[in-house]
């Protein structure tokens, strides 16, 4: 049925880069297949692939019986003795079979099931390409679209970039060349599917491994990344080797490897920040170039409060808050950008708070304000025994000031929203006059 079998499948297992031992198999399984299919399912048989010869080798086995009532089953003794000498009745006798009497439909059916074997050798041969290569940056060639997503080739796979991995207005045509991560490998019956992505921050630290030995080397380390896609990105590194400065190493001789990744994402502007093991200088760096005037960090609630002077708060802040949202997301702090002359209002307002107190005069407001309690609020949210640290201040002094500093807070709050409400009364009647 097949000639210089041997030969094909050692040809077919190069181009495919498929096991040959996976299309003997499966070339096993469709002569039995089309066997199975011609004589019926309880034929016994026995399919083997004879290397020596490169061919396939069928044997039927029929019972041995002095009188034939199913010859496809059955031989009988007489013709069994001419085959072997020492039948018996009741044996089993394997013989071979001619397999060009299989029959050009049988051999249809054989070949339909190499080609769905082959199929999924193929498919298995892709995912196990793949399943590792996660993380990993490939070029591809654009094939077509479906449904906004372009499907790339990679050469024997597709991949496909979805829609919400696309930067925004990038825009493709068939033909051009593409450039992404691979951000996931499915398997699914019909194939596996590969994703890509140009939107994940791990792109940007991807891209940044391949321009900057350094990074690849591990000397410099990509610590964390921020992106907007498309628009904005920082990325935070670091060096184990002082005398590697981190960010020249990722900017490069006159721009060029920083050059290379913004040409590569289409202009994205990107912000190159040394990390740093406090957390507050980390913060100042990921806000550069906005000059920092102070830090209030809050470690329980991982928020800072930023001071900076009023002529650089919108620089600090950023065009939509762009800035401020991309450092505490590159930070992982919880970021409160406030300008100096508010800061210092807040501070009065706090101070004063203390002021209307019983029991606290202007020295003993001094001492609170040192210890970080800045005003009645503060205060109330304060526990006695940290209160009581306080020089001049007893354990039960400072309960007492907790309870009176509560009131005064709930004091406060319900005269903010009696001025609402009479604010909202006034408003109100005056659009109805």
């Amino acid at each position: 049925m097949i000639t210089d079998l041997l030969r094909t499948i050692d040809q077919v297992s190069r181009d495919k880069g498929i096991d040959s031992k996976i299309l003997i198999d499966a070339l096993e399984e469709a002569v039995r297949s089309a066997v199975k299919r011609k004589f019926g399912p309880e034929y016994e048989l026995e399919v083997n692939f004879n290397r020596e010869i490169g061919e396939i080798e069928v044997f039927e086995f029929k019972e041995v019986v002095e009188r034939v009532t199913d010859e496809r089953l059955q031989v009988s003794f007489e013709e069994a003795r001419k085959l072997d000498p020492e039948s018996e009745i009741g044996d089993s006798l394997g013989m071979k079979m001619d397999t060009d009497a299989l029959g050009r439909i049988a051999a249809q059916s054989a070949k339909q099931v190499i080609m769905q074997r082959l199929r999924e050798a193929e498919r298995d041969a892709v995912y196990e390409d793949f399943k590792d290569r996660k993380g990993e940056i490939v070029n591809g060639i654009v094939q077509h679209f479906d449904k906004g997503a372009v499907i790339a080739s990679l050469g024997k796979a597709e991949a496909e970039l979805p829609v919400k991995e696309q930067i925004p207005k990038e825009t493709y045509t068939q033909g051009d060349r593409i450039r992404a991560y691979i951000y996931d490998v499915r398997q699914f019956s019909r194939g596996p599917q590969i994703i890509l992505s140009r939107t994940h921050p791990n792109f940007l630290s991807a891209l940044f491994e391949n321009e900057v030995p350094e990074i690849s080397e591990s000397i410099v380390t990509v610590m964390q990344v921020a992106r907007e896609p498309g628009s904005r990105a920082k990325i935070a590194v670091a060096s184990k080797d002082r005398d590697v400065d981190p960010v020249g190493a990722c900017v490069g001789m006159k721009g060029s490897r920083v050059q290379a990744v913004v040409q590569e994402l289409r202009g994205e502007k990107i912000d190159i920040v040394p990390w740093d093991r406090d957390p507050a200088k980390f913060v100042c760096n990921a806000l550069a170039p906005a000059e920092i005037l102070r830090v209030i960090v809050d470690e329980e609630n991982r928020s800072m409060e930023v001071v900076v002077p009023d002529d650089q708060l919108s620089l600090a802040i950023g065009k939509k808050g762009q800035n401020v949202r991309l450092a505490s997301r590159v930070t992982n702090w919880k970021l409160d950008v406030i300008g100096e002359s508010e800061y210092n209002e807040d501070l009065r307002e706090g101070y004063k708070s203390l002021l209307k107190l019983s029991g606290i005069g202007q020295k003993l407001a001094n001492a609170l304000y040192e210890m970080g309690f800045r005003s009645a609020e503060d205060i109330a949210k304060a526990e006695a025994v940290d209160l009581a640290a306080v020089k001049g201040i007893s354990e039960r002094k400072a309960k007492e000031l907790i309870q009176e500093a509560l009131n005064h807070v709930e004091s406060s709050s319900s005269d903010e929203e009696k001025a609402w409400d009479e604010g909202d009364e006034g408003l109100s009647g005056g659009l109805h006059e």
